[in-house]
């Protein structure tokens, strides 16, 4: 194993051939060593190569590796159903799983239940969806029209449905003259307003990620704004989804983001973390009480793939989940979240291009702006994010790229979400690169005159 940082200077926007990981380690075909301070993309939650998931891969795949869903079960899917009701809120409040193959469809398919679940009951015009802007929801066309993401929109437009209705709980851009808390309570309150423009009889749900990611630069709204979200879907007769898709499985240091808000949603999705990147898989659980209807109904979900349930992939999933409760890795994410935030908050303070470090667990956003003062963002043309991300991984750091969240896709962000499996030692290098980066963009700039001195 060559344990030496980057050989080669850069990568003229070609992709590095990754050879190998080991830990929260990555290495190319070259022998570059690149620190995985994304998760890949916020997926790798236990890091690479991890034997018990090796051998648990190895394990299934001796007994078999694809069933098709509509002629057979299989011991994996069905225990890796019962694992996740157990994990989710309270046991006998039972959420059953409905298996898919990515994030997207997961999104894709919750949409598709919250309208049966109206339909089931003779309410046929309850099929509309709101959601917010600066939102993402994943690519297919139903999932993307839930997005608020209006640059991953605008190219398909013209064939999404209108969902993106509400304001973000973006409280690092309220106004000036007004407290957190009371901007988050206005945003909330205008869920109320869209349905009652929309029309309650037609409205079946409301999604929204409990933490921002991707749209947003890791946007994290209080207890308070999402007990009022249910309350508004309660009295309107909507569903909430919980789009945990990035959060969820132990990423904000609960094994639920939503546990931070002491709020249960009728449907909540889940991708990336649940098989922490070693196959594809992804789920939507669902209530007891929204399966209730189709039961007594059509008595079938109208959705499922071809690799839905699949064997190999709940077995790697079950191994996955079974690997974090054994190390405790939930309670570990909040604990190294803690410190790593206050390593990045630290590192602010000598970077006047950084306008905010925020985030939950291993869940971390930083927005970057040209004045701290008036957060003006940098010019859109600049590219900054792409600037920082590409700086980082030549010098061996992988980070994620996000939007920060401003409307238009204005901004600069990126996403720090380490392996929860990362040691003091391994954060503490995480920062000293990341420093590095940034201190060498932010130098670049203000010789441009993007900035001055003071930020």
């Amino acid at each position: 194993m060559n344990d030496s940082w980057l050989i080669k200077p850069s990568f003229d926007d070609v992709y590095p051939v990754a050879a190998y990981g080991e830990g929260v380690f990555i290495y190319d075909e070259h022998g570059n060593k690149y620190l995985d301070g994304s998760s890949g993309a916020v997926t790798a939650s236990i890091g690479h190569a991890v034997p018990e998931i090796v051998e648990a891969v190895t394990e299934q795949a001796r007994k078999i590796s694809f069933v098709y869903r509509s002629q057979f079960t299989s011991q994996p899917a069905e225990k890796l159903a019962e694992k996740l009701n157990d994990l989710a809120f309270e046991a006998d409040d039972p959420y059953y799983s409905f298996f898919v193959n990515s994030g997207s469809e997961a999104n894709e398919t919750a949409l598709k239940i919250a309208v049966q679940y109206w339909q089931e009951q003779g309410m046929y015009r309850k099929h509309k969806i709101i959601s917010r802007w600066t939102s993402y929801h994943g690519i297919t066309m139903g999932a993307l029209s839930m997005s608020g993401h209006t640059e991953r929109r605008k190219r398909f437009a013209p064939m999404l449905e209108d969902y993106p209705g509400i304001s973000p709980p973006y409280c690092y851009r309220r106004p000036a003259q007004e407290s957190c808390s009371d901007y988050e309570m206005k945003c909330a309150d205008e869920l109320d307003a869209a349905i009652r423009r929309t029309g309650a009889e037609q409205v079946a749900a409301f999604i929204a990620e409990p933490i921002i990611g991707a749209a947003g630069g890791v946007i994290v709204p209080s207890a308070e704004y999402y007990k009022r979200i249910k309350e508004i879907c309660d009295h309107h007769q909507v569903l909430f989804i919980a789009d945990e898709v990035m959060t969820g499985i132990g990423r904000t240091g609960k094994m639920f983001a939503m546990e931070h808000y002491g709020v249960k949603p009728d449907i909540l999705t889940l991708g990336k973390g649940m098989s922490a990147g070693y196959a594809p898989i992804a789920a939507a659980l669902i209530h007891d009480r929204i399966l209730e209807p189709i039961r007594k109904g059509s008595k079938a979900i109208i959705g499922g793939h071809t690799y839905s349930a699949n064997p190999q992939s709940s077995a790697v999933a079950l191994a996955v989940l079974t690997f974090i409760e054994k190390h405790q890795l939930v309670d570990r994410s909040a604990k190294n979240g803690e410190y790593l935030v206050n390593q990045l908050r630290n590192m602010a303070l000598t970077t006047p291009i950084v306008g905010d470090v925020r985030g939950k667990g291993l869940l971390i956003g930083i927005e970057f702006v040209s004045h701290l003062f008036t957060k003006t963002p940098f010019p859109k043309q600049l590219n900054l994010t792409r600037l920082l991300v590409e700086k980082a991984r030549d010098k061996g750091l992988l980070i994620y790229p996000a939007s920060a969240g401003i409307e238009g896709g204005d901004g600069d962000a990126i996403i720090v979400s380490p392996p929860l499996t990362i040691n003091k030692q391994e954060m503490d290098t995480l920062v000293k690169l990341l420093q590095d980066s940034i201190h060498e963009v932010q130098r670049d700039l203000m010789l441009k005159g993007y900035m001055d001195s003071t930020g």
